[in-house]
């Protein structure tokens, strides 16, 4: 009598280790992030940043690894293209910015080349600031973000 208790005790406790196991191993795989399986590369397969890189213009590779474009909205405003663009700092001290943009047509030419200011803009640790910016002309297509950084020498007193 006790060898068979003693066989249904350990068959208890193998079968409650093993569903333990299984629970635990479950309950792990359900909290993975798996991106979802999709044909070409979906948004959530960007990096961040990475989305409209194309609209951003940084000839200081440094820098250009401390900034990206996490947002674009536009809209047409009496037949002329309005964009607010959120520029977003992955640096955790204040940059001292300037910013302009540049328009293009349909056939990439840019319109009013130089014409443009250059427009301060001071980004804090990790902000995000919105730049609106709009077109010049009803036949603007598309458009580029230029950022240059403010040399110290030039703020400092």
């Amino acid at each position: 009598m006790k060898k068979v208790k003693m066989m249904t005790s350990t068959t208890t406790r193998r079968s409650a280790l093993l569903i333990a196991a299984l629970t635990a191993t479950l309950l792990i795989s359900g909290c993975k992030n798996v991106p979802p399986v999709t044909s070409g590369m979906g948004s959530d397969q960007i990096a961040p940043g990475q989305k409209f890189s194309k609209h951003l213009q940084v000839h200081n590779p440094e820098l250009g690894r401390k900034l990206h474009i996490s947002d674009i909205r536009s809209r047409t405003n009496n037949d002329l293209l309005e964009i607010n663009l959120s520029l977003t700092s992955t640096y955790e001290k204040t940059l001292k910015l300037q910013y302009q943009f540049t328009w293009f047509d349909k056939d990439g030419f840019v319109i009013e080349a130089g014409k443009a200011p250059w427009k301060p803009l001071d980004l804090h640790g990790m902000q995000t600031e919105t730049v609106p910016g709009l077109a010049p002309t009803n036949q603007v297509a598309s458009f580029s973000l230029y950022v240059r950084e403010v040399p110290e020498k030039f703020f400092k007193f």
